[in-house]
């Protein structure tokens, strides 16, 4: 493969950033959407589905394992010039993808009502979110075809299919949510169980549109139907680089659960509160999401290539214009934050706790910009277990730790707020020594 010139650094990675920046925002304004609609619904609403997408981000570590290794595999071998084995990885990331998610979706149906208790809730905010959980994780299978599909054509360099079919799948979900949770168009209004049975029917055809688009003539790669049986070998190499991503979601995803836990013990309003807020700010995350997958893509491809140092540079070159465009993007959540807390729900002391939460996510944007473009970096070299280690002394040795104290001695919220913030600093601490180390390079995928 001929990699880009280093001059044209710039615009290469903004060519692989912006259609996943436009996706990932889509993805927020769909989210934005359906809390708006929930909010109508009242607080406790707000909380149920808020605490049930928590579990989901939890179970859906291990599907993030096989779309980590799908990623830094196919963007080695089209580094390498191997169409076939790119078109491989793909076919039993597929596969593995299915398989694991139908083996975590099960228990996660059985046992639905048992984990919204981790959060201490009770009542009809946890009744509402089990059956939000149960009809969500029905769509897991899809989720994993969705995934598993966009990852390798990221990893492959075409950033702009994923954005259309995940397009429509959002412009679907956002319509569906409006029928089914106020009961339009003759169909009667099912709450809260309308907005999960929205995303159940957009996943699910979003995973089967994926399946349409890559069997098209002129696509990077297609979709191999022959023999589709676990390549047990494939399988292990492709876990084997995205085990730690997996392992780092999923503890931290269970910190979440024990960090939410104890914000749900200051009150019901704190829970809806943080929930909003998250959703709020998702829009600033998405240039860390854009250019995390840019320098995956790039410097999986330049090790492929056998040119260590472009893979340098675009990792540096990716981090550097994610801090500029999320620092942006924190500052204007920073200074609108009343104002736009206010279009979610009407209740004062909700929105003066998501104002307050709002400016310490803001703040932390900078860090995240490095922490996640530089994760990025590291995982498309196959270097996933290092992140792990800096996400989990951020999280656990300092954000949860904080948490415990504070709300041991009653500390007020906005404490627990503010300690993402060191939390932060410690992770991208970690992780830019290690990238700048330069060991990543030798690693073996």
């Amino acid at each position: 493969m001929v990699l880009p010139p280093a001059e044209s650094m710039r615009s290469e990675i903004w060519a692989l950033a912006w259609p996943v920046i436009l996706s990932f925002a889509l993805d927020s304004i769909l989210g934005l959407a359906s809390m708006l609609m929930v909010g109508r619904l009242g607080a406790e609403a707000v909380g149920a589905v808020g605490l049930a997408t928590q579990i989901l981000g939890a179970v859906r570590a291990g599907i993030a394992a096989v779309g980590t290794g799908t990623i830094a595999l196919v963007a080695r071998y089209v580094g390498a010039a191997d169409r076939d084995e790119a078109e491989e990885v793909l076919k039993q990331s597929v596969i593995f993808g299915v398989l694991v998610s139908t083996v975590i979706a099960i228990p996660v149906i059985i046992f639905a009502p048992q984990l919204m208790t981790l959060f201490r809730v009770k009542g009809r905010m946890a009744e509402m979110g089990a059956r939000y959980l149960q009809v969500v994780m029905l769509s897991e299978p899809f989720q994993g075809i969705f995934l598993m599909c966009a990852s390798a054509l990221r990893g492959a360099g075409d950033t702009r299919t994923p954005l259309w079919i995940g397009g429509i799948i959002d412009v679907l979900a956002i319509f569906l949510n409006y029928v089914l949770i106020f009961g339009k168009f003759g169909v009667p209004a099912l709450g809260v169980d309308g907005s999960a049975f929205a995303s159940l029917i957009a996943i699910s055809f979003g995973g089967l549109l994926f399946f349409w688009a890559l069997s098209l003539e002129g696509m990077v790669l297609n979709f191999r139907w022959s023999r589709l049986l676990p390549d047990w070998d494939m399988g292990w190499r492709i876990l084997r680089v995205g085990n730690p991503a997996a392992i780092e979601q999923l503890v931290i995803q269970f910190g979440f659960v024990a960090y939410v836990a104890f914000v749900a013990s200051y009150g019901e309003k704190e829970v809806a509160a943080y929930f909003i807020g998250v959703r709020i700010l998702a829009l600033s995350f998405l240039p860390g999401f854009g250019f995390s997958s840019a320098s995956a893509t790039l410097v999986g491809q330049g090790l492929g290539a056998q040119d260590p140092e472009f893979s340098r540079k675009a990792g540096w070159v990716s981090t550097r214009l994610a801090i500029l465009m999320m620092s942006g993007m924190g500052l204007v959540f920073i200074v609108f934050a009343r104002q736009i807390a206010a279009l979610f729900i009407d209740d004062p002391q909700v929105i003066d706790y998501t104002v307050t939460f709002m400016y310490a996510l803001g703040a932390a944007q900078p860090l995240m910009a490095i922490d996640w473009t530089i994760t990025g970096a590291l995982r498309g070299a196959g270097d996933s277990q290092f992140p792990l280690y800096g996400s989990l002394a951020g999280f656990y040795g300092v954000r949860l730790f904080v948490t415990i104290l504070i709300a041991r001695s009653h500390g007020p919220i906005v404490w627990i707020w503010w300690s993402l913030l060191v939390d932060y600093i410690v992770r991208s601490a970690i992780k830019s020594w290690r990238f700048k180390t330069g060991k990543w390079m030798t690693v073996e995928v």
